[in-house]
């Protein structure tokens, strides 16, 4: 590692954006700064792929990739590091970790860059911070999928659907329920692809209840194997032997929650009506007593969809802007939010890419392409090339 006379540019959290903006910095930033990302999970966390994985053995192993090639195409690749610790605070000049790195557990910094996500549900997201224990995890959800004969999955986003659709074309003989609280599955989204998702749900034999919630007890569901009642909120009861919660988002707001605004009338830096960061189109903190302070991805009050493509956008901006900063330039680059996209899986093979309208152009109809080219690992390798990892040998993807 390079001596301390380096500048920190410090990256909180290693997910999809934080990842992304992380590897867009290194490739730009002078040889007078470094790259730290934070992040305490040990490998890098494919959440796309834990609906599958949850379900499906065999794979799981492939969705915890190293870290250490991250930087391998930096331009000084042995400038930057990952510091594998939780972020306690973020203050003004510097952030507070858990544990101590190199002597201390504070980081002075330049510039930090916030990428903490929302938190979700087990086994959206994993509670362990090492792999073995992540996939001990995941097998033992997929035995208690594999014998359970009736199945519930709380929620209609794009994980309770993924997961629907590949229990029951995996198991086709095991009934499967999706409760979902609104009218539509997938809201945020153009009515059509409610319409796919329910021919689809319809083809494997997949019910659907709209418009009620699930009560959820104070200790939980039993999920041990034996039958139980679900009590809805529309005043039915469903009986299963398993539950699966594909629920909300919340934001990770918490290490920024003690930043105080520039002026007292001035706006929290939390928005408090979402729990999002406020942030201006340079990605920079809105308040501009932290302008050496950035938010991006699902934390980022952008307006835009919480998905992995508009961070990615939101990753580039972010660097360029860094850079203008450390050559004493004004931020230009900004985020445009673009009509909300996904690629959701609708069982094994059957794919999508759906994209809203871009009412902005006067678009009034969704932009769809169906594929039926999915792979069970849901092509998870080529995320490890991404992250600077190079397989010889099958064996590597358990490391």
């Amino acid at each position: 590692m390079a001596g301390t006379s380096l500048r920190n540019i410090i990256v909180v959290g290693g997910s999809f954006v934080g990842r992304s903006t992380a590897q867009e910095l290194a490739k730009i930033i002078p040889p007078t700064h470094r790259i730290l990302l934070t992040e305490p999970h040990s490998h890098f966390h494919h959440l796309f792929t834990f609906p599958r994985f949850a379900v499906v053995p065999g794979q799981e192993h492939k969705a915890f990739i190293p870290y250490n090639g991250l930087f391998a195409n930096a331009t000084n690749p042995a400038d930057h590091a990952v510091v594998q610790a939780r972020v306690t605070s973020i203050r003004p000049e510097h952030i507070e970790l858990d544990r101590e790195w190199q002597g201390s557990s504070q980081i002075p910094f330049d510039y930090v860059v916030v990428a903490t996500g929302t938190q979700l549900s087990k086994p959206a997201a994993m509670e362990h911070d090492d792999k073995l224990s992540s996939v001990e995890y995941l097998q033992k959800h997929q035995a208690d999928v594999k014998r359970s004969k009736s199945i519930l999955i709380v929620g209609g986003g794009a994980v309770g659907v993924q997961m629907a659709t590949d229990l029951k074309e995996y198991y086709p003989d095991k009934e499967v329920t999706v409760i979902q609280s609104r009218p539509r599955v997938m809201p945020s989204f153009h009515p059509r692809l409610h319409e796919i998702i329910q021919k689809r749900f319809d083809e494997l034999g997949i019910r659907l209840i709209t418009g009620s919630r699930v009560k959820i007890p104070d200790g939980g569901f039993p999920n041990d194997g034996s039958t139980f009642d679900v009590q809805l909120t529309n005043g039915t009861t469903e009986s299963t032997e398993f539950v699966i919660l594909a629920t909300g988002q919340t934001p990770n707001n918490k290490l920024v929650a003690d930043l105080e605004p520039s002026t007292p009338e001035g706006l929290s830096v939390v928005n408090q009506d979402n729990g999002f960061i406020r942030v201006r189109p340079t990605m920079q903190f809105l308040d501009e007593k932290y302008s050496n302070m950035f938010a991006v991805g699902d934390i980022a009050d952008t307006g835009a969809q919480k998905a992995a493509r508009p961070g990615a956008a939101q990753a580039a901006v972010v660097a360029k802007n860094i850079q203008a900063l450390i050559e004493g330039k004004n931020p230009e680059e900004k985020f445009v939010k673009g009509p909300g996209a996904i690629h959701i899986t609708l069982g094994m093979k059957y794919n999508m890419i759906f994209r809203n309208p871009n009412t902005a152009e006067g678009q009034t109809e969704p932009w769809i392409n169906e594929k039926n080219d999915g792979q069970e690992d849901m092509n998870v390798e080529g995320m490890w090339q991404r992250m600077g990892i190079s397989v010889d040998n099958p064996r590597q993807y358990h490391l």
